[in-house]
């Protein structure tokens, strides 16, 4: 009887050391990546498919806009619930780095993306960029003798009263690169915000999400919307024929994507993992199989052909970490003095 429990005993120890042992790779029991994710619902699910394909790693996935993935983190600075922060524009990610929100890391593969496109101390890091544009309705521009806008003034024509769907910049990274391209394009913070006092009553809804406007606008809803071209071409693709792309050519602004682990995060090593990942070709050629056409930061990832061209419009000079650390200010203020 004695040898039989000490035979059972080895057995099991030796079970143990066998399950202790594969669950330490990537792909085991040891722990299961939490990312918060500001894609589009589709890419989301096709680059977490295409991570845990090419990794191993399992991952729970929740999508929410840019803002509210920042403030979810913010709420749960004490007892962090994710590891991943995938997506969304980099001001977002720099308020967060002021706030103590992430942890640097600096991943090898991270060498070849351009400067201009990372943070120098390793926080966060670009994987893509994309351009603001303007959507407006087929229908909407016949009935009303209007061509295309062009220019953000263009957009204060008595016909666009109550017809121009945007995002909340407080919830949506979209639309507070909308409000910082603003402030640009007019030469100022006094004059841009003339110039958003006057849009205001054009606004008809300030949505959650930076991209639903373009949907909004395709169903014809409203005449047009401000979001990221990329989403705009995109519901184009998903026949919304009446949508119209123009960018604006007195200036737009951009967005650089980026990804970051967030402080605390209880995967610290698998997280640098996808960190690493995200920034290699496999991950920035994902979103094209999903229609999601962002210019890529990885050099050796084949950019998307309906992209784009930034070389080919007016971009303004897009600084992230000015536009992160004026973030909570100008949002404040904009609620204060427009959204009233």
């Amino acid at each position: 009887m004695k040898k039989k429990l000490y035979l059972a005993l080895i057995l099991f120890m030796v079970i143990s050391l066998v399950v202790a042992c594969s669950s330490s790779g990537t792909g085991g029991s040891a722990g299961k990546l939490t990312v918060y994710i500001g894609f589009q619902e589709d890419h989301a699910v096709e680059a977490m498919k295409q991570f845990t394909e090419d990794t191993g790693i399992e991952v729970d996935m929740i999508r929410m806009s840019a803002g509210e993935i920042l403030a979810k983190i913010r709420a749960e600075k004490d007892n962090p619930q994710a590891d991943i922060w995938y997506g969304g524009p980099a001001d977002t990610f720099v308020a967060a780095v002021d706030e103590g929100l992430l942890q640097p890391y600096h991943s090898p593969v991270a060498d070849k993306i351009d400067a201009r496109f990372k943070d120098a101390d390793g926080y966060w890091t670009g994987i893509y960029v994309g351009a603001l544009g303007f959507a407006t309705n087929k229908d909407f521009l016949e009935n009303h003798g209007l061509e295309a806008p062009t220019t953000w003034e263009d957009l204060l024509h008595p016909a666009y009263q109550n017809e121009i769907i945007m995002a909340h910049p407080g919830s949506s990274g979209t639309a507070y690169t909308i409000l910082y391209t603003v402030l640009k394009v007019f030469g100022g913070e006094d004059e841009g915000f003339d110039y958003l006092h006057k849009l205001h009553p054009q606004v008809q809804q300030y949505t959650t999400s930076g991209s639903a406007p373009g949907r909004m606008v395709g169903m014809g809803e409203a005449g047009a919307g401000l979001l990221f071209a990329h989403d705009i071409i995109k519901y184009q693709e998903e026949g919304f024929d009446s949508l119209v792309l123009t960018i604006p050519e007195d200036g737009t602004g951009y967005e650089t994507g980026a990804v970051a682990i967030i402080e605390g995060a209880p995967q610290s090593e698998l997280a640098e993992k996808f960190i690493d990942w995200s920034l290699d070709t496999s991950a920035q050629e994902v979103g094209q199989r999903t229609g999601s056409y962002q210019n890529l930061t990885n050099p050796d990832a084949k950019e998307p052909e309906k992209a784009v061209k930034l070389e080919n419009i007016n971009t303004i000079n897009y600084d992230p970490i000015e536009a992160g650390s004026e973030r909570s200010r100008l949002i404040d203020k904009w609620d204060r003095e427009v959204n009233k």
